[in-house]
């Protein structure tokens, strides 16, 4: 971002300024990371053995909700047994995600594919007897998603993890340091296994507030995943060694500093099966939510929380059907595109085109009538409904002939034009946009 005249009018280069992960420069990882600010939606997939009772994803143990040992008793009715992958990653496919994130295993220790270093996963300690992770990445890749690792740091299974339940725990890392050499070798060797059999593009870390960087050796694990696939990227949770921040659920109503970023949210309120929470967002809630977080740069991981059995329930199934649906009429506006004009010019979420000259409009609860843009200096070459193309009229309001601070754009929307979910309109400028953003008074810089 730039400033150029005066300190009221600004204009966009390609890439917005924004902060930067502790220890990584940007500029080092830019041309890797632009598959995945171009993506915009990614799938999350939280499958376990806590689907087999719809309990909590290992905190129900951890905070004494269900026993651990009855908790464990869960592999005994992971069956996987209408688990067809290649549906799944049509499914995601059709929703319009460009990468998918799946639960290599979560804080319980209870690995999805068959790992040589512990009897807890599904091939060797569930009526499932088979490694489901390998067919689900497969069935990914042949549909054109990238993959994504989920990986629990923390292995509250593992006798010699320091950690257990909420208020206990087995010893003191610091005055144990054999048997925390122990545990780092373990998680490092499955995390090793991981990458040599699947060569994830992405890596999402999970559980590094329990130790600091320094501990997990966070310096040593980021240069051997990258040194394996130097194009490989790596969520926020590796104590300041990752790409790209996460907020987690709760929605940023600024920006987030970090200049990628990606919101991950459930369906409904849990990451995993919960036959018992019926509080699903609707799909307009879901396409509002994401167009707020492209509009301020950042992608959406949508989660979905499949059966014991890999079934996902239909209300997710319905929800990613129709986000698919939308996605694919307003793609133009979507993938491939950079955060939107600052707010305050335009009621609703925003995006750009890459060189900044087509702008997005997002308009929200199906409006009709008339949607206004403020303080746009440039002429408008086109105004177009996104998805069917039809042209709309528009005029300028305001306008003093002895000013250079522009007038107010109000754009006529026929109600005929609406989408069931949210309309989106085309604003082709005569060149890279650019914005009034004084308060009014005589002079540009005023």
């Amino acid at each position: 971002m730039k400033r150029f005249l005066s300190s009221a009018v600004l204009t966009f280069s390609l890439f917005q300024s924004a902060q930067a992960q502790q220890h990584i420069q940007p500029a080092a990882i830019q041309d890797k990371m632009q598959w995945f600010a171009d993506a915009k939606l990614g799938i999350f997939i939280h499958w376990g053995i806590y689907s087999v009772k719809g309990v909590d994803e290992s905190w129900s143990f951890y905070n004494k909700k269900i026993a651990y040992a009855d908790y464990m008793q869960q592999l005994k009715g992971f069956t996987a047994k209408h688990y067809h992958p290649e549906e799944w990653a049509a499914l995601i496919k059709e929703s319009g995600a460009r990468y998918a994130v799946v639960t290599t295993k979560h804080h319980d220790g209870v690995a999805l594919w068959d790992t040589q270093l512990s009897k807890l996963d599904m091939a060797n300690s569930t009526p499932a007897k088979r490694d489901v992770l390998t067919p689900l990445y497969t069935a990914l890749r042949q549909q054109g998603i990238k993959t994504g690792a989920y990986f629990s740091l923390i292995d509250w299974s593992y006798a010699d993890y320091p950690q257990f339940l909420k208020d206990s725990s087995r010893y003191n890392a610091q005055k144990d340091p054999a048997r925390w050499q122990r545990f780092l070798n373990y998680y490092q060797g499955q995390l090793k296994e991981v990458m040599q059999q699947y060569n994830p593009d992405l890596w999402w870390f999970d559980g590094d507030w329990e130790h600091s960087a320094e501990e997990w050796e966070a310096v040593k694990i980021r240069k051997m995943l990258t040194d394996h696939n130097p194009q490989t990227i790596i969520n926020g949770r590796l104590q300041g060694y990752g790409d790209y921040d996460t907020p987690e659920q709760n929605f940023p109503v600024s920006r987030p500093n970090f200049k990628w970023w990606e919101l991950c949210m459930t369906i409904n309120n849990n990451w995993g099966y919960h036959p018992d929470d019926t509080n699903f967002k609707t799909p307009y809630e879901v396409i509002t939510i994401f167009a707020d977080a492209i509009s301020n740069g950042g992608n959406m991981l949508l989660d979905i929380g499949p059966a014991e059995d890999g079934t996902i329930p239909a209300e997710e199934v319905t929800v990613l059907k129709e986000l698919g649906a939308w996605n694919k009429k307003h793609a133009s506006a979507i993938f491939n595109t950079v955060a939107g004009i600052p707010a305050g010019h335009f009621y609703g979420p925003t995006t750009l085109s890459k060189d900044s000259t087509t702008l997005y409009l997002f308009l929200p609860g199906n409006v009709s009538g008339q949607v206004m843009v403020k303080g746009l200096i440039n002429s408008i070459k086109k105004i177009s409904v996104v998805g069917n193309g039809q042209a709309l009229t528009h005029k300028i309001v305001g306008k003093i002939s002895w000013s250079s601070v522009p007038g107010l754009v109000y754009i006529d929307v026929p109600a005929t034009v609406q989408d069931k979910y949210m309309t989106v309109l085309a604003v082709e400028l005569d060149g890279p946009v650019k914005l009034y953003r004084g308060k009014g008074g005589f002079l540009t810089n005023e």
